[in-house]
């Protein structure tokens, strides 16, 4: 059984640029690094949406270009959220300062009970 054309067609530079960029955008905010690290990451996605639009336009795949268009639309309010927006970007600051004296303390902690 041969699998459909299109199948033969979405194996190119922007199907794999879109599926790695996919992962390693998914492990950035698996990893929680960090606001600006996860903004950095919906940043990522919004590249790997517009490359999974062409892709879909070009291969004739309208699932493909429908879903990366919603998914596009909702990635680039990510990155508005943690990277452009002026209020989350003052909020982004003082939960860094928040976060770090949070380690320092539970690392003193967990030196204090070894």
């Amino acid at each position: 059984m041969t699998p459909p054309r299109a199948w033969h067609c979405m194996d190119g530079p922007l199907e794999w640029f879109g599926a790695l960029g996919a992962i390693v955008a998914a492990g950035m905010i698996a990893a929680d690094l960090g606001r600006r690290w996860t903004g950095w990451a919906f940043a990522l996605f919004v590249a790997v949406s517009a490359a999974w639009i062409a892709s879909g336009l070009a291969n004739g795949t309208p699932p493909i270009v429908v879903q990366n268009a919603l998914l596009l639309a909702v990635n680039a309010w990510g990155v508005w959220q943690y990277l452009l927006s002026p209020r989350k970007k003052r909020e982004i600051e003082k939960a860094e300062a928040i976060a770090e004296e949070a380690k320092e303390e539970v690392a003193k902690e967990d030196s204090e009970a070894s």
